[in-house]
């Protein structure tokens, strides 16, 4: 669980009750509309359909299967792992490849949160998504054998890798990991793969939108934003 100090922790946690009580109802209504207009696709929908998390999940399906039927190949991995919920997704859609899980385990870095305190990015403290698990994650996995933890600060848990990458997903919300994380796999991405950054619309996490930008730049790259919550952006290589 999320813990958030000041005026942002009051809002979140108005926003928190207000969600816990109206969004089983949206929730099975947007689906039901939203997956109506997806039935003609030409095949039968994977892992994730139903998820809270549609949009993103389902992008990823549709993504996954691009990558697999040409065939390209490369790992996935995920930074920013939490409980999993995200990762099992990844999982499923990926049965045949090794998933890289980047995370402390242990909630937020102590230089990363000084640096969002010094740009006003986030009110994020170290305690932040502590109540992450590699027990409860590997328990969510369809295809538990596939995954590798990296447990620790990345990029330190990170060296020594040399294999290329299909699929990342980017979810840390602080702006010095989100960056790291772009600088350390888009030079290993795979052409035809893809980097998924979650976040980037945040209002909560404004460094999320500065990384993104700051690389994209340097690089000369372009980005494409979904329409999830609370935003997500697409690298394609």
């Amino acid at each position: 669980m999320r813990n958030f100090t000041g005026k942002t922790g009051i809002r979140v946690k108005i926003a928190r009750a207000v969600f816990a009580i109206i969004n089983p109802i949206i929730s099975r209504a947007f689906n039901i509309v939203l997956c109506a207009t997806m039935f003609n696709i030409g095949r039968k929908r994977g892992g994730g359909l139903y998820s809270y998390d549609y949009i993103r999940a389902s992008s990823l399906e549709l993504i996954a299967d691009e990558i697999n039927n040409r065939k390209l190949d490369g790992c996935a991995a995920e930074v920013g792992v939490f409980q999993g919920d995200f990762a099992k997704n990844i999982n499923i859609v990926f049965p045949d490849r090794k998933l890289f899980l980047f995370d402390t385990f242990e909630g937020f870095s102590d230089k990363d949160i000084k640096i969002e305190d010094e740009n006003n990015f986030s009110e994020s403290v170290k305690k932040d998504f502590s109540a992450a698990n590699i027990e409860m994650t590997l328990k969510k996995m369809k295809y538990p054998q596939n995954c590798i933890i990296k447990k620790g600060y990345f990029p330190d848990t990170a060296q020594g890798i040399d294999e290329k990458f299909v699929f990342v997903n980017i979810d840390v919300d602080l702006y010095l990991p989100i960056y790291n994380g772009l600088k350390f796999f888009y030079p290993r991405l795979q052409k035809g793969g893809y980097i998924f950054v979650h976040d980037y619309n945040s209002t909560l996490f404004k460094g999320v939108k500065e990384a993104v930008k700051k690389y994209a730049k340097e690089n000369d790259l372009s980005y494409f934003p979904l329409s999830d919550h609370p935003g997500t952006v697409v690298f394609m290589k």
